[in-house]
């Protein structure tokens, strides 16, 4: 009895102390910006067909659809080309700073506004991938994923080592962009904008927004350190949870993906995966489908190992080297769908929820090696300067009419 209780004791101190897993929730973080900030980028010529209030799926059909399901969507709030130009801009902005990991509290707020305002927008419009963001999305909302691998970290570093020497930092701008983004927030609920919505969105919103001041009031104002401590284990709590949702999440889709497709014919005697590869509509590279295609025994294996792989990933998370093998095997298959069958983002929206089971040690030799090859960039640019960049060693004085 004894020994159980010190176990338990010891679960919940482990998870109550520290914020588990920040390299895994660090990668995911920039696995799934990465693959929403490539998709609209990839799709900014073509966002009026997609979400524009003149493309197919009109604004009338969406208002209909939306008083239905009660989805948010900050779309909804103005059919003006003017306001969906700014919510798409406003979009790949909070992107780029949360791959970034500037302000990543914030910043993973507005990246869930801007994937949700568009994805409920246009509700057809996506290959699978789009569902997993829609999810991930909400759930790095409640993460830490600015521990390391982002710009916040670099700011808290260079924060502890100004106040090592004694120096005073004072940061303005997370209280600016509070008070700009609490006005909006006041704002858009006085006007009605969340009515007839789901309450998971505004709530989380206010949430954030007044947990944020309450962190901000209790780390400058507080006499003792219990309630820093409190609000620190309340954080690390939220982070936990959440990342053991994604992991959860990530077990489900693999789970539910494989039993349902025991359940085919065409798995059943291992062809299913023939018929995808010869479809105009995924087949980019006909000549490399055809390649594929082309060995029976071949097709028979892939489509065997896929239901194998599938149904099998969720109960290897228990033996680590298993777990490992199976993650290289379905990262790598997912790499091969992207190319295939022509659906990058589905793919790179896998691999990133994928990511969440990769080793430790592994992720911090990979950020090693990123920091090497970033310095030896930097150095080689320094040394191979063009003699035309350098400034002269005697430079003559300018002409007395010059602009200069």
């Amino acid at each position: 009895m004894n020994r159980f209780a010190l176990s338990v004791s010891a679960g919940i101190a482990r998870v109550t102390e520290a914020a588990l897993g920040p390299y895994q929730s660090a990668v995911i973080r920039i696995g799934f910006s990465l693959t929403w900030l490539l998709f609209l980028l990839r799709e900014f010529p073509h966002r009026q067909e997609l979400y524009g209030p003149d493309g197919p799926w009109s604004w009338d059909l969406a208002q209909q659809l939306i008083s239905s399901n009660k989805a948010f969507t900050a779309l909804m709030w103005s059919d003006t080309q003017a306001w969906f130009e700014l919510v798409y801009l406003l979009a790949v902005l909070a992107t780029v700073l949360l791959l970034l990991g500037w302000r990543t509290r914030t910043m993973s707020v507005l990246f869930m506004v801007g994937v949700l305002s568009l994805q409920n927008r246009s509700v057809f419009m996506g290959d699978g991938g789009d569902n997993v963001l829609h999810l991930m999305s909400i759930y790095l909302v409640f993460t830490r994923c600015g521990q390391v691998w982002s710009l916040d970290a670099r700011r808290a570093r260079l924060a502890d080592e100004a106040r090592a020497r004694g120096e005073r930092v004072v940061d303005r701008v997370g209280p600016a962009l509070w008070a700009v983004l609490g006005f909006a927030l006041v704002a858009v609920t006085a006007g009605g904008r969340f009515d007839g919505v789901d309450p998971t969105v505004p709530v989380v919103l206010w949430l954030v927004w007044v947990g944020q001041a309450v962190w901000w009031v209790v780390g400058r104002r507080a006499k003792t350190a219990e309630p820093r401590i409190l609000l620190d284990v309340v954080a690390n709590v939220a982070h936990n949870g959440a990342l053991l949702v994604v992991m959860a999440e990530a077990c489900m889709i693999y789970a539910t993906a494989g039993w349902y497709k025991i359940q085919g014919t065409r798995w059943q005697d291992g062809t299913a995966v023939y018929y995808p590869l010869h479809l105009d509509y995924f087949s980019p590279w006909p000549a490399l489908a055809d390649l594929l295609s082309a060995s029976g025994t071949m097709v028979m294996l892939v489509t065997y190992g896929t239901v194998i792989v599938q149904v099998a990933f969720p109960f290897t998370l228990f033996n680590r080297r298993v777990k490992n093998v199976l993650l290289a095997v379905m990262m790598t298959e997912h790499a091969v769908i992207a190319v295939v069958l022509g659906l990058p983002f589905f793919s790179l929206a896998m691999i990133a929820a994928d990511s969440v089971f990769l080793p430790t040690p592994f992720l911090r030799r990979l950020g090693d090696w990123a920091l090497r090859a970033r310095g030896r960039v930097l150095t080689r640019t320094s040394r191979t300067e063009l003699p035309e960049q350098r400034a002269p060693e005697n430079p003559e004085p300018a002409p007395a009419n010059s602009a200069a």
